[in-house]
């Protein structure tokens, strides 16, 4: 990028034009002259190259000008380097995929889709986090280690969905000691596990106490969602009718947060409790978790300037030169 330290110095150009005008208009005005009875005789002679060759003097010398004044501007060429130092910040999503996240009292189908689309939206909007993405239900098991690479983490989330392959309940201590062991060897500044449940723990070989003090003892941060309304809820099940058809029936279901160990959770590890009945209710619980959990970026400026002048003034000097060499030798006799 080409800078001007000097930009002033461009006001001197109207001042050179101004003198050259008015030496040309004063040059024809003191002109001597000669009484011809008739013009014939004088514009029947060739010019010769000396008459055109005389006007480059002049023409040199404000060229020679008007570069000088482009060196006393300063052209300079600005290197810019920026460096930013990021601190970031490791985060393990642990989604709870159990049967009764199919529940649907949230939009845009049920709690599971619901909370897979808040969690985009979350991943979306980090630049310089590492994100890992465990889940459960009666037991648990990481998808995704701590990773940059947020398509393979968004593609891996689009794919979750309820399983008969794995253990059915809510293994909430299994599923945040998992999360811390993937976390706890982490140098990061801010270590964080965000663990979102629509139930209560009734099953896992780790209670969730002994998950508590674990992650207390590595000194992570807990953040709990507790996802949907308590009470009774009707869960939609799909009946195989044989012929490869299925048909959609519901049956009912009893739904309870357990919102006093979630809070003790959250808390003790210096984080924060969250209750999200509706989408949009989610959606700001994940906003205020980017509010309170922010990268630091540190950003420093450097400008190098290479001085750009010397070839203009270089050129001026050896433009006004010729002018007047020429003008004391091949071209004195015109001028």
């Amino acid at each position: 990028m080409i800078t001007w330290a000097s930009p002033w110095a461009f006001f001197l150009i109207i001042p050179v034009i101004l003198v050259a005008i008015w030496f040309r208009l004063r040059r024809h005005k003191i002109s001597a002259a000669v009484r011809f009875s008739s013009l014939s005789l004088l514009t029947s002679v060739p010019k010769g190259i000396r008459t055109y060759l005389v006007k480059l003097i002049p023409l040199l010398k404000l060229t020679a000008f008007i570069l000088a004044i482009f060196a006393l501007a300063r052209p300079q060429r600005a290197d810019t380097k920026i460096k930013r130092n990021v601190e970031g910040i490791d985060i393990v999503l642990t989604l709870d995929i159990s049967d009764s996240m199919l529940i649907e009292d949230m939009k845009p189908q049920n709690r599971m889709e619901s909370a897979k689309l808040i969690i985009k939206q979350f991943i979306e909007g980090r630049t310089s986090d590492r994100i890992g993405l465990v889940i459960f239900s009666g037991e648990s098991y990481t998808r995704v280690p701590l990773t940059l690479d947020y398509p393979l983490l968004q593609k891996s989330l689009a794919a979750v969905q309820i399983s008969r392959d794995i253990k059915m309940g809510t293994a909430i201590g299994v599923a945040l000691a998992n999360a811390v062991a993937r976390i706890k060897d982490s140098t990061a500044k801010s270590r964080v596990v965000i663990l979102l449940t629509d139930g209560e723990n009734n099953c896992g070989t780790i209670d969730p106490e002994t998950a508590l003090e674990i992650a207390k003892g590595f000194g992570i941060r807990l953040y709990t969602i507790g996802v949907g309304q308590d009470g009774e809820s009707m869960l939609p099940v799909y009946i195989d009718t044989g012929t490869g058809d299925k048909i959609k029936r519901y049956r009912p279901i009893h739904s309870k947060v357990n919102d006093e160990l979630l809070t003790k959770m959250a808390e003790e590890t210096g984080g924060k409790y969250f209750r999200a009945t509706t989408t949009n209710a989610l959606k700001n619980v994940f906003n205020e978790i980017n509010r309170l959990e922010k990268t630091s970026i540190e950003v420093n400026q450097y400008t190098k300037y290479a001085e750009l002048f010397p070839p203009f003034l270089k050129a001026a000097v050896w433009l006004y030169l010729l002018a007047i060499i020429l003008g004391l030798t091949v071209l004195r006799r015109v001028s």
